[in-house]
């Protein structure tokens, strides 16, 4: 019998269904579902887990945190999306609407997608740097300090920074004030970051906009980007905030992920 875990993050933004229907749903399959606790680590609990499919269910970072212990153990990974935004899972094609059909993944098919690597960090998604990512990190201190208005204020005080240049690329200069590292392809807009049509390509995509008010993005793509700044860099990791050292190698890991997707999928 296949032994599934499944990591639930309770405070990922979903209200339906509950997090006791999403765990007896789960057991009900016999998945061991766990719900994450105030304080511990997604990661450790998913690298100690006695299991031969890990699944997540929350949004992407929390995806994105077990996902990359699956890399890590070398075991098939299922997507539960659970989350106020569930970027990965709608890439892959599943239903975000119906987070509780997702558990039957733990019986799907196997795919392998790339995995995108910003230093020792691996991502599902992308890595943003300068005014995005600055605006993450403020708007998590701001919400820490529980401020009124943070993420107008952490807009604000990220526009003011990132001028000139403050990084380079492969040794050119970085002048825009928007960087995105992407795992494969996206359809970008101005202000919003659109589908992937494929998570297999085996590229990463570079992305740069410049100007407060940037009227669109510069692309190149590449397996590898080495990228320059004087000391650390803030970042914004599957929308998660980072501080990552430099000089940093950007890197994509072919198939490195066993993704579980409905037999139906192809």
């Amino acid at each position: 019998m296949v032994r599934g875990f499944l990591l639930i993050n309770p405070r990922a933004g979903t209200e339906s269904p509950t997090v006791e229907e999403l765990c007896e749903a789960a057991r009900a399959r016999g998945i061991h579902a766990h719900v994450l606790r105030e304080g511990e680590d997604p990661s450790e609990l998913a690298r100690r887990a006695e299991a031969d499919v890990l699944g997540a269910a929350g949004g992407d970072g929390s995806v994105a945190s077990v996902a990359m212990i699956a890399v890590e153990r070398d075991l098939p990974f299922v997507v539960v999306p659970y989350g106020t935004r569930n970027h990965f899972a709608r890439d892959l094609g599943l239903d975000c609407d119906d987070p509780l059909a997702a558990l039957d993944e733990f019986k799907g098919e196997e795919r392998r997608v790339d995995v995108g690597r910003a230093g020792e960090r691996r991502f599902l998604n992308n890595v943003s740097l300068g005014v995005y990512a600055a605006l993450v990190h403020r708007r998590e201190h701001h919400r820490r300090r529980r401020e009124a208005l943070a993420g107008m204020r952490a807009l604000w005080l990220s526009l003011r920074g990132r001028r000139g240049i403050w990084a380079t690329v492969d040794g050119e200069p970085v002048r825009a004030r928007i960087l995105l590292v992407a795992n494969n392809a996206y359809d970008l807009s101005v202000f919003s970051i659109g589908e992937r049509k494929r998570l297999d390509e085996g590229r990463l995509h570079l992305y740069s906009a410049r100007g407060v008010l940037p009227h669109g993005w510069d692309e190149r793509s590449g397996e590898r980007f080495q990228l320059d700044a004087p000391g650390k860099v803030e970042a914004a990791l599957d929308g998660e905030p980072v501080e990552l050292e430099t000089p940093l190698e950007l890197a994509i890991e072919p198939g490195a992920l066993r993704v579980l997707v409905p037999r139906s999928q192809h």
